[in-house]
């Protein structure tokens, strides 16, 4: 803000002779989420009021390296001018703000919350990092100790779901957020006074001003905060199957039927993702595989139920029709409407991102011209230097939805594709391996099914799958035959799962090998 040149002095962090101290406060938030709307009003208000104030923002990557901090000091106006920094500090914020759960954490982490001091003001919904989301396994972080970490950091805690109470009114955010904190009580400013500031703003007035008042009664206890919905359990899809299918899909439904009643919920989960993936042949296919795994097994059925949920996973992986048919579904699209709030006056753009490399180009083809591509490096130069590069398609648009569609439209040669003859065999392989370690111990054996969780996604992710996948199960011949094997495939799963780079993987490799020679 442009403010007249007078006397500057350092503002004290504490109240100086002149009854000077300015207030610190940072709000955390992601892209989307107007904090630099949220950001503007703090600061109309604190001026409204005969403060002065500054704000300033640092940059973060979205969720990679943390939120966009927006930073505010404010000071009463005494007529002299102030000196503001420019960043926070650990330790010298009154009033943190976080738009989501875990952008809290973080603020406590970094010593942005101070025991005694500060005000944090968070909302408890999620929005999956980009460390929870590259986990091998489950990077879930545990919101429950997040939220505990809070009530122990902050002076004051004002926690509950803003998104929610956001949408509820129409609304985003940032008007939730600034609601909690005028409820908190953190700012000496009345409440006529930030609602005057909404209605300044010229936007979405009314849906703000609605979602303001939730959060603030909210925050002053005036009414119990929205309860977070559970998520559903949802039913087994049903499938809807064509007429000229009906009767192979009934000797399908048949051959579940027929199975132990402790493996059918598993197998008709299993079986409508297959089918829906590609036919009802390969949905026989796959029953196939349970069924060879249920000769083997005996109740409680552990075995075969094993069978039943990685078998559909491993004959389910994501190729290029694979993943244009996610992007291209009517459920895809409805999902996203409801994320982001689309309102009946709106238009919602989508832009998908692609980066197919080489190998994946090659391998979409069928099997004769993708090994003959595969054998061309000068075309792969080519490829390389024209065409790998990212590519971002708007499939909001015609032309970008058709050229999705139309990849998606590959499913019905999908077994004469070079890409399928590579997964069957290394699928044939894992099973063959399966069924022969069954006979002498099926604990071992389920577990060795359960490796199939290392393998998802397509691209680089995929590859880092097959080759963490490859290294567990090279510790199989050293571990048949003893007592604590299953354990031990468990725990090497579970290293490879944990780790990204894999040094826990090699550390218990290693100590596989130290004992079982």
């Amino acid at each position: 803000m442009n403010m007249p040149v007078q006397q500057p002095i350092i503002a004290r962090r504490s109240p100086g002779p002149d009854g000077e101290k300015v207030i610190t406060l940072a709000a955390l938030a992601v892209g989307g989420q107007g904090g630099g709307v949220l950001t503007n009003w703090i600061v109309a208000v604190a001026e409204a009021n005969g403060y002065r104030a500054q704000s300033t923002s640092v940059a973060g990557v979205a969720q990679r390296t943390g939120a966009t901090i927006y930073y505010i000091e404010m000071c009463r106006d005494t007529g002299r001018m102030p000196v503001f920094a420019l960043s926070p500090s650990i330790g010298d914020v009154d009033i943190l703000m976080a738009s989501e759960l875990m952008e809290g954490g973080r603020a406590i982490m970094r010593g942005f919350v101070t025991p005694g001091r500060t005000t944090l003001i968070a909302s408890t919904h999620r929005i999956a990092s980009v460390s929870e989301k590259v986990a091998p396994g489950d990077g879930r972080a545990d919101s429950a100790e997040v939220i505990a970490a809070m009530g122990l950091a902050a002076d004051h805690t004002v926690a509950f779901d803003m998104e929610t109470v956001a949408k509820q009114a129409g609304s985003v955010i940032s008007s939730s957020l600034l609601g909690a904190l005028a409820g908190s009580g953190a700012l000496p400013f009345p409440r006529e006074s930030y609602e005057e500031v909404i209605r300044a703003s010229g936007r979405g007035v009314a849906a703000s001003l609605r979602s303001f008042a939730a959060a603030y009664d909210i925050a002053t206890g005036a009414k119990p905060a929205p309860e977070t919905p559970e998520t559903p359990v949802r039913p087994v899809p049903v499938l809807n199957v064509p007429e000229k299918l009906r009767a192979d899909w009934a000797k399908v439904e048949t051959r579940v039927v027929a199975l132990p009643a402790e493996v059918q919920d598993m197998t008709g989960l299993g079986i409508k993702k297959v089918v829906d993936y590609q036919d009802v042949a390969y949905g026989a296919q796959y029953l196939d595989m349970v069924e060879q795994a249920l000769a083997l097994d005996a109740a409680p059925y552990d075995l075969t139920i094993a069978a039943a949920k990685y078998c559909a996973r491993a004959l389910c992986y994501d190729d290029l029709p694979r993943v244009a048919d996610i992007k291209t579904r009517a459920s895809r699209f409805d999902r996203v409407r409801d994320e982001v709030v689309v309102k009946d006056d709106q238009v919602m753009m989508l832009t998908e991102y692609f980066h197919p490399r080489y190998e994946e180009f090659a391998a979409s083809m069928p099997k004769g011209l993708g090994r003959w591509l595969q054998k061309r490096k000068g075309l792969e130069a080519f490829y390389g230097k024209h065409f790998d590069k990212g590519r971002r398609i708007r499939t909001d648009s015609l032309t970008g939805f058709l050229m999705l569609w139309i990849v998606s439209s590959l499913r019905p040669i999908r077994r004469r594709l070079l890409r399928h003859e590579a997964e069957m065999a290394h699928v044939d392989a894992w099973f063959a391996r399966v069924l022969d370690t069954a006979p002498t111990d099926r604990a071992l054996a389920t577990e060795v099914l359960g490796n199939y969780r290392l393998i998802k996604g397509y691209s680089d992710t995929h590859l880092r799958g097959h080759s963490k996948f490859a290294r567990v199960m090279s510790a199989l011949d050293l571990l048949e035959g003893r007592e604590d094997a299953a354990d031990w495939m468990r725990r090497l799963r579970t290293a490879a799962l944990d780790d990204v780079k894999g040094e826990k993987l090699d550390g218990a490799l290693a100590t596989v090998r130290s004992f079982a020679g």
